[in-house]
């Protein structure tokens, strides 16, 4: 009986679909939303209102539609949100 761990729709290791390819020696330059998010993080970690842990959870949660649909920090704005929730310091509808 095999007991191993089955991947799920955010393990994409291993997969031929989705084989690395060669990585830029350079950062793509971030726009406006992806600074913004990132700064909302760290404010919201130094808080102690989110941790790194709930959030990758909260990553790994979403549907496939949406983790294959949205861009890196639209995962991490939706991921966050997702924790604040939890805990009870918003709801969807303030987020929304």
């Amino acid at each position: 009986m095999d007991t191993a761990p089955q991947p799920t729709h955010h393990d994409l290791g291993g997969n031929p679909k989705y084989r690395c390819t060669a990585v830029e020696p350079e950062n793509p330059a971030l726009n406006d939303f992806d600074k913004r998010v990132d700064a909302l993080r760290v404010v919201l970690r130094e808080k102690g209102l989110i941790t790194t842990d709930e959030q990758r959870l909260k990553i790994e949660s979403l549907p496939p539609e949406e983790y294959f649909g949205l861009s890196y920090y639209e995962k991490w704005l939706k991921a966050m949100a997702a924790v604040l929730v939890s805990r009870g310091i918003v709801s969807w509808e303030d987020v929304s």
